[in-house]
């Protein structure tokens, strides 16, 4: 039969110049795709047509990595925008929701802190996360920040400086703590203050992330001089000590520039052949306010269409990242990428007036432009190549390197301990994914198990999850931790088992020729959530008992797993009576118990959880009439038990849900 398949563009030049001139002048987006009609590249620009055009010009100097993808565009879409903020808005939504393999993407690497602060909140909190949630659109993040140190300090100063809120919850029921008394608090938890005095409070807080503290402090000084002549002198004092205490956060972190009234970020990378680590200074009235960190992958090999066997001309095993005008290219792009992410995420005051870059970006025209009207000024983006500025760059590219190598040491200590894991448990790969299971209960009370998993020898948050044990049998006062365990991995895998037969049906009914039946046998390979290496905490009679289960559902031979005991930290073998001969201190030993610590914590923190909702319900379980939607609502008004009890029946009756009738049953409950 004959092929209907199209031609790369790159070899059709009749359609690819007809392409061309559909492309208006205009500003927008542009999206290049490949045969399977798969998002390539995503990109924009002042002008479509010229854009897309210097992609296929013979002379266009174009780094390894996007000429290997123009050889494999076979269609290309546009968007035509209004202006070029709106298209550079647009490819930034684009991108993230598409993530082509050859955009630059930025990691979300969970080292980097941020600071929150809960605008959308009636009384706002402020606290340190390593998770960017996408909830209300209100809630202001600030960083990512590279010394976690140094954010903790200067949030435990700030807390004293400013009368913020300090508990999560009250301590009494009808009067504020010490803190209060103090001045540490404004008796937040007794509606002693408005909210509007409060924002007030956090909006001075929200400056000094914001990189303003003189402009604070310039806010500051003559309200404690007003104070004084008011003869109002613990005002004075409270704010005489607010300004040193911000004077005290900005010692010692001068930058030498010659005009140091401008402000300005300034931003370089260091990268190795997966990464680019990305380092962003923020610098204020000639003072370092912060310092962010930033992860970018780096595609070490392009995945080839079907037809790709034309781009066998093309040095598949050259890395990306080269040295000369090409490595320039590659990192301005990166450079780009990450100063679009950062700046759509801030607000107008914290745009700088002047960009340092370490190289020239490739859209700094449009980046500028947006900024600019963004801010209601000019900001200017440029690339210093001597001087003060010229040394800032090299400063912090050189801060990029210092972080570079100790990603790398973590990075190779991880990979010395798989392989270590690897050759211990005598294991054909090395165990990239290892998955640890615990129980945790209290004479069989309230009895969980828990599953952590590291990936890369790293911990893999998101894919953790928490198990209620169901055995009816398991108990207060009768517990089994070998049913617990094969209950748990038997309705784990269970799952796994029947989402790969699944697949399996579906990778057959996609199928339409013959010939493909060859790349079946990755199928199976697809499955990204099946472990390496299962670790249990425990000794024999655990490992027997996953074994068992794990037999009967013919997943053994596939499976690896081993147990990891407590006591002398001896690992066990399925249908091995006496633990292997090991050292304590091997790498491959203390990843196991690292994954083993990190399931006992895991499953630990959940038994806590469930035991302490249960015995704050377990007195109300005894009420009459009063469901768990009822006590539910009486908790959440009361705070604790103890506030509930010393309730009258009128103030019972103020919670939604509790009429007088059950309220005097409730204050007669407490009150017999």
């Amino acid at each position: 039969m004959p092929s209907t398949k199209t031609l790369p563009l790159v070899k059709d030049s009749e359609r690819l110049e007809s392409r061309l001139k559909e492309i208006p002048a205009v500003p927008g987006v542009y999206l290049m795709r490949d045969e399977s009609d798969r998002i390539l590249y995503i990109g924009k620009s002042k002008k479509l047509r010229n854009r897309v055009r210097s992609y296929f010009r013979e002379t266009q100097n174009l780094s390894p990595r996007i000429a290997m993808m123009v050889q494999q565009v076979r269609e290309i879409e546009f968007i035509a925008t209004d202006t070029e903020a709106e298209a550079l808005a647009l490819e930034a939504n684009l991108v993230k929701q598409h993530q082509p393999y050859f955009n630059v993407l930025l990691k979300d690497d969970k080292k980097y802190p941020y600071l929150c602060i809960t605008w959308s909140e009636e009384y706002p909190r402020i606290f340190i996360t390593r998770k960017r949630r996408a909830g209300s659109a209100k809630d202001r993040y600030y960083g990512p920040y590279v010394d976690t140190g140094a954010l903790r300090s200067t949030l435990h100063l700030i807390n004293r400086i400013f009368p913020l809120r300090q508990r999560p919850q009250p301590l009494f029921k009808d009067r504020p703590c010490l803190n209060y008394d103090i001045g540490r608090c404004v008796g937040v938890c007794q509606g002693l203050t408005s909210p509007e005095e409060y924002r007030k409070i956090i909006q001075k807080v929200a400056m000094i992330f914001q990189g303003r503290t003189q402009e604070l402090l310039d806010l500051l000084a003559p309200q404690m001089e007003q104070a004084a002549e008011d003869l109002n002198f613990e005002t004075a004092a409270r704010i005489r000590d607010q300004i040193k205490g911000l004077q005290s956060l900005s010692a010692g972190q001068k930058v030498s520039l010659p005009d140091d009234t401008v402000s300005r970020d300034a931003i370089a990378l260091a990268a190795d052949t997966q990464h680019a680590c990305v380092q962003l200074f923020q610098i204020r009235a000639g003072q370092l306010v912060g310092r962010l960190g930033f992860m970018a992958e780096i595609p070490s090999q392009p995945p080839l269409a079907n037809g790709g066997q034309e781009l066998s001309q093309l040095s598949l095993s050259s890395s990306p990242w080269q040295e000369g005008e090409r490595g320039g290219v590659e990192a301005g792009a990166i450079l780009q990428r990450v100063l679009e992410e950062h700046y759509q995420n801030v607000e107008s005051v914290e745009i700088p007036s002047e960009i340092s870059v370490q190289y020239e970006l490739p859209e700094g025209e449009i980046l500028a432009d947006w900024l600019s009207n963004r801010k209601g000024r000019k900001v200017t983006i440029l690339t210093p190549q001597r001087q003060s500025k010229a040394e800032l760059i090299e400063m912090v590219e050189r801060n990029a390197e210092y972080e570079l190598a100790r990603m790398q040491r973590l990075s190779d200590r991880n990979s010395q301990a798989m392989q270590d894991l690897a050759e211990i448990l005598d294991l054909p790969e090395v165990p990239r994914r290892i998955e640890g299971y615990d129980i945790s209960h209290i004479q069989g009370s309230d009895a969980v198990a828990s599953r952590v998993v590291f990936i890369d020898g790293l911990p893999a948050n998101q894919h953790y999850r928490h198990y209620k044990i169901k055995n009816p049998e398991i108990k207060s006062g009768h517990s089994d931790d070998f049913a617990s365990l094969a209950e748990v991995i038997g309705r784990r895998f269970r799952r796994l088992k029947e989402e790969e037969r699944g697949k399996m049906e579906d990778g057959f009914s996609d199928l339409e020729e013959p010939e493909e039946i060859s790349n079946l046998s990755s199928v199976s390979h697809t499955i990204s959530d099946k472990p390496d290496l299962i670790m249990i905490d425990g000794g024999k009679g655990q490992l027997s008992a996953v074994v068992a289960v794990l037999r009967e559902m013919n997943l053994l031979e596939e499976l690896r797993v081993v147990s990891l005991a407590k006591q002398r930290e001896e690992i066990f073998l399925p249908g091995e009576s006496l633990p292997l001969q090991t050292n304590s201190e091997q790498p491959g030993v203390q990843l196991l118990r690292r994954v083993r610590d990190e399931a006992h914590r895991f499953a630990v923190s959940f038994h806590r959880d469930r035991r302490s909702e249960r015995m704050k319900r377990s007195r109300l379980d005894e009420i009459p009439g009063l469901g768990h939607h009822r006590q539910k609502q009486l908790l959440a008004h009361f705070r604790s038990i103890d506030y509930l009890r010393l309730a009258t029946p009128e103030q019972l009756a103020e919670v939604s849900g509790i009429g007088p009738r059950l309220a005097q049953q409730i204050y007669d409950y407490f009150h017999p």
